[in-house]
């Protein structure tokens, strides 16, 4: 009986190699391939940005004091991460530079579920930002229209706010603002289909 051949460990060139309407990433030493957002994915993650962007990037009606960028590629030890939304906070991250990619974890980030990438989100990679000390994640469902936001904590993630719908909240890291959960579902068509 002969042995299984060794799997081969991703690598990089691995994900630099995908076609461009592919997102690859590398997770707990897997090769992890997702096709681009859908439309709905991708524009609650805009209108996201869009929102927290004025008060926390720019300091127009809030406090300011972040680095906040849609879909950085993010390299922690062996793992490349692609969160939908990461922030760093200006006093780790003064500026950007021009590499293609960040070494340094975020301070917060968001995924924004997909039936693709669920299972990956809730799991391999709330264990890598854990790991890398990333100090909040948020898990958005457009589907269910909810917002999940969690603390990380020396033994584990703790959930300290579950919204859904139309609430306005106060969101950590970024609670010096309330948030109208509304917008991000608002450009849905709802329309029944036949």
């Amino acid at each position: 009986m002969s042995a299984s051949p060794a799997r081969r460990k991703p690598t990089y060139q691995d994900v630099a190699a995908l076609p461009p309407h592919q997102v690859g990433q590398i997770l707990a030493g897997e090769l992890v391939v997702q096709p681009r957002p859908s439309g709905r994915h991708a524009s609650v993650t805009s209108t996201l940005g869009e929102e927290l962007g004025p008060p926390f990037r720019r300091g127009r009606g809030g406090p300011g004091g972040w680095i906040i960028l849609d879909e950085p590629e993010v390299h922690l030890g062996d793992d490349v991460l692609v969160p939908d939304l990461a922030g760093w906070r200006r006093s780790r991250l003064p500026s950007i530079g021009d590499e293609a990619f960040f070494e340094l974890a975020p301070d917060w980030a968001c995924e924004v579920l997909s039936p693709s990438t669920v299972k990956h989100d809730r799991t391999t990679k709330l264990t890598i930002y854990a790991r890398e000390g990333v100090g909040h994640v948020w898990l958005v469902d457009p589907a269910h229209r909810t917002l999940e936001v969690m603390r990380r904590t020396d033994v584990g993630w703790l959930v300290v706010g579950a919204h859904h719908d139309a609430e306005v909240v106060r969101a950590e890291p970024f609670d010096a603002i309330e948030l109208d959960l509304a917008l991000l579902w608002a450009d849905f068509d709802d329309t029944p289909q036949p």
